[in-house]
C-alpha cells in the first residue's frame, strides 16, 4: 500500500534563531513550509522553505531527502519550482536585491544554470502557458496584492508593467480574517483613520511610501501571499495564501480567469484549501500537482508555532476539479493515514483506518510538571509529554481499552523550549534573519512494541539504531496486528535532550459499531460566521463539520474532538453566498453521516 500520514514523513532540519529579547538565548525549532511540488521525468520533486534539500518520491507516499548544494539559494524563502520542457526551473524570495532564476536537467546530480534576475520579489511563481509564453506571479504582504507580469521566455525579464491581480477583502471573505479561528474582524475606515491621525500627531511626519503599510497594520488586514497558477481546460486558477502562517486557519483561496493576467474573480469554492482542526492544523501557501495518472494533489504548510511563529511542517491532500470546473481539496481527516491509490480512485474516499488512541489511558516512565503523558493522546500538536531524563529508556504506553486491530502508528516528537541545547558548529547563516541551520542529521532512535495483555510484548517497529531523524514517522502493518497496548521506548532524540512526544497516534479498527446519526444544530449569525452544536453521544469520539455552497459540494471541513460540541464557531463564510452544512460523527469503528442543513 502507498500510505502516508500528514505531516509528511521526512527530516525537518533544526534552526537556531536569536531571541530578540535575550542576546544570549537561541530558540530551537524545525521548519519546512511553502512547498512546491512538481512531476519531472517520472519522479515527484518537492522543494520547501528552510530544508536545504529536495524531497524525491516515486509514489507520493515514500520520500527521500536529498541535500542541495551549499552555494545554491536553498535558504531563500518560498522556493518555486516549475517544469518547462526538458528543464526544471527554480527561484526563491529575497527582498532588496534582484532574485535570480536557475534551471537544471537533473536536480539531484547536475549543476544549476543561473539566469540573472532583474528585480526583487517575495513568494514567486513561474507559469508557462500552452503557447510557450511565460508568466510570473508574486506578492507577500497585508498592504499589497498578488501581482502578475509576462516574462521573456529566454531571459525571464518582464515584458511589461506588473498587473494587480488579487487583493485581500476580509470584510466580505471570512476566511481571510486574521486571528486564530478567523476571530479578528478588520477595523472600519473610520477607526483606521482615527488611529492614523493619532500616530501622525505623535510622529509629526510619515513618509508616503510607509502609509499603506501602517494603515494595513491598523486595519488588521490579512497577508495575501503564496501565489500558484494551475491551468485546467482553458481556465486559469490563481491560488493564494491567507491570512497568516502562524494561524490554524492558514488557507489557500483561488481566483479564476480566462486569461493568465486576468481579470480574475473569486471562485465559488473558497477557501480552496482549509484545515483548521485536527492534530496538526493549517493548509496554506502550497502548490497543486497533476500526477502521472492525471489525478490532482495539493501540498501546503501546516502550523505548530510554539517555539517560533515559523515552526511549521508540510502536508499533502487529494485535490481535483468537479464537473463544473470548481477546484477542490479534500482535507477531511487530513492528518490520518491516506491511501494514495484509493484517493486516486475517489478523492473523497473515507479513511480505512480510524483513530484509536484519542483520550485513552496512557502511562509513562515519568513526566515533567505540565507535560503529562495524557498530552501524547490529546490530538493537539501544541502540547506534549516530556520525560524528566535524557537517559535511554523513557517510555510511553497507550491502553486502547480492548484488543483491536492496529494497522499504523504515527510517532510525533516535539521540541520543548526549556531544553538547553548548545548550538553545534558547521551551521549555515541565512540572509533574512539571525538564524543558523543544522545540516547534519540528528538521529531519533526508539522502539515500538504491542501487546494484548500488557505482559507479553511483540516488536512492532525497531528504530533503536536508526541514523535518520524523522520526527513524525509513520509505521505501517498492512495486515494489522491484534493489540490492546502500544508501548514506545525511547533511546535517543536529537542533541541528547529529554524526549518530548506530542502525539503517539494509533490507527486501525475497533470491534464495535459506528456512531449513531448525530443530532446537531447549525445557525448562521451575520454574513461570515456560523455556529454548530451537537448533542453528546457516548459512542462518539469526534465530529467533522462539513460545509459548502451547494448541498453536494461540502468541500470544506473542520474536525472537532469530543463526544459532543457545546458550540463551535466557523468563521470562513463568504458574504452573500448560500451555505449548506452537514455534521458527521466518528469513533474507532467508523463514520456516520448527519443530515444536510441549509443555513
Amino acid at each position: 500500500m502507498k500510505v502516508f500520514c500528514n505531516p509528511l514523513n521526512v527530516p525537518y532540519p533544526y534552526q537556531f534563531k536569536r531571541d530578540p529579547r535575550d542576546a544570549y538565548r537561541m530558540s530551537v525549532n524545525r521548519e519546512a513550509a511553502d512547498p512546491s511540488l512538481v512531476l519531472y521525468r517520472g519522479k515527484y520533486y518537492l522543494f520547501a522553505s528552510m530544508t536545504g534539500a529536495v524531497w524525491v518520491s516515486e509514489d507520493l507516499a515514500h520520500w527521500e531527502s536529498v541535500p542541495l548544494p551549499k552555494d545554491f539559494p536553498i535558504y531563500d524563502y518560498a522556493p518555486d519550482v516549475r517544469v518547462f520542457g526538458d528543464w526544471l526551473y527554480f527561484t526563491a524570495s529575497n527582498r532588496g536585491k534582484p532574485c535570480s532564476f536557475y534551471r537544471t536537467k537533473d536536480p539531484v546530480n547536475d549543476p544549476w544554470e543561473e539566469i540573472p534576475g532583474s528585480f526583487d520579489f517575495w513568494d514567486p511563481n513561474l507559469f508557462q502557458d500552452d503557447d510557450g509564453r511565460v508568466y510570473f506571479y508574486w506578492g507577500c504582504a497585508n498592504a499589497t496584492p498578488i501581482w502578475g507580469v509576462e516574462l521573456d521566455a529566454e531571459t525571464l525579464r518582464p515584458l511589461g508593467e506588473k498587473v494587480e491581480l488579487i487583493h485581500g477583502d476580509p470584510y466580505r471573505r471570512g476566511y481571510e480574517r486574521f486571528g486564530e479561528n478567523n476571530s479578528q474582524n478588520p477595523r472600519t475606515e473610520a477607526e483606521i483613520e482615527a488611529m492614523f491621525q493619532e500616530l501622525l500627531e505623535e510622529a509629526g511626519e510619515i513618509p508616503e511610501e510607509n502609509r499603506p503599510i501602517i494603515r494595513a497594520s491598523f486595519a488588521g488586514l490579512p497577508y495575501i501571499e503564496g501565489a500558484w497558477m494551475t491551468k485546467h481546460k482553458g481556465r486559469y486558477y490563481l491560488q493564494y495564501a491567507c491570512p497568516g502562517a502562524e494561524l490554524n486557519v492558514y488557507a489557500d483561496g483561488v481566483y479564476v480567469s480566462d486569461a493568465p493576467l486576468g481579470p480574475f474573480v473569486p471562485a465559488k469554492n473558497n477557501p480552496y484549501s482549509y484545515k483548521p482542526g485536527g492534530f496538526l492544523p493549517g493548509a496554506g501557501h502550497g502548490s497543486t500537482l497533476e500526477d502521472r495518472v492525471g489525478c490532482f494533489w495539493h501540498t501546503a504548510t501546516m502550523r505548530i508555532s510554539v517555539n517560533h511563529v515559523f515552526e511549521r511542517r508540510v502536508g499533502l491532500w487529494p485535490a481535483g476539479f468537479d464537473a463544473k470546473g470548481e477546484l477542490f481539496c479534500n482535507q477531511r481527516y487530513g492528518d490520518w493515514p491516506m491511501d494514495v491509490d484509493a484517493l486516486r480512485s475517489d478523492p473523497w474516499a473515507e479513511p480505512e483506518w480510524m483513530l484509536l488512541s484519542y483520550g485513552k489511558r496512557v502511562t509513562s516512565s515519568d513526566s515533567t510538571p505540565g507535560h503529562g503523558a495524557e498530552n501524547a493522546v490529546d490530538e493537539n500538536v501544541q502540547t506534549w509529554w516530556k520525560s524528566q531524563t535524557a537517559e535511554p529508556g523513557s517510555w510511553l504506553c497507550v491502553d486502547l481499552g480492548e484488543v483491536v486491530t492496529v494497522n499504523a502508528v504515527q510517532v510525533n516528537f516535539a521540541d520543548d523550549p526549556e531544553n538547553e541545547i548548545l548550538c553545534p558548529g558547521e551551521l549555515v547563516q541565512t540572509p533574512d534573519m539571525p538564524r543558523l541551520i543544522d545540516r547534519e542529521s540528528q538521529p531519533t532512535q526508539w522502539r515500538l512494541e504491542c501487546s494484548e495483555d500488557g505482559e507479553e510484548w511483540v516488536l512492532f517497529s525497531d528504530r533503536w539504531d536508526a541514523q535518520t531523524d524523522l520526527p513524525h514517522e509513520l509505521v505501517i502493518e498492512e495486515q494489522g496486528v491484534r493489540a490492546r497496548y502500544i508501548r514506545l521506548t525511547i533511546h535517543r532524540v536529537p542533541y541528547g535532550v529529554a524526549p518530548c512526544v506530542s502525539g503517539l497516534r494509533v490507527f486501525g479498527r475497533g470491534r464495535g459499531e459506528a456512531p449513531n446519526v448525530p443530532s446537531y444544530t447549525a445557525v448562521r449569525r451575520g454574513e461570515l460566521d456560523f455556529f454548530v452544536s451537537a448533542q453528546k453521544q457516548s459512542d462518539t469520539l469526534g465530529y467533522t463539520i462539513l460545509w459548502g455552497h451547494e448541498p453536494d459540494k461540502l468541500y470544506h471541513s473542520w474536525q472537532v474532538m469530543g463526544s459532543g460540541i457545546a458550540e463551535q464557531r466557523v468563521g470562513a463564510l463568504v458574504e452573500g453566498q448560500e451555505t449548506y452544512v452537514r455534521v458527521d460523527a466518528f469513533n474507532e469503528n467508523g463514520i456516520t453521516h448527519g443530515k444536510v442543513l441549509r443555513l
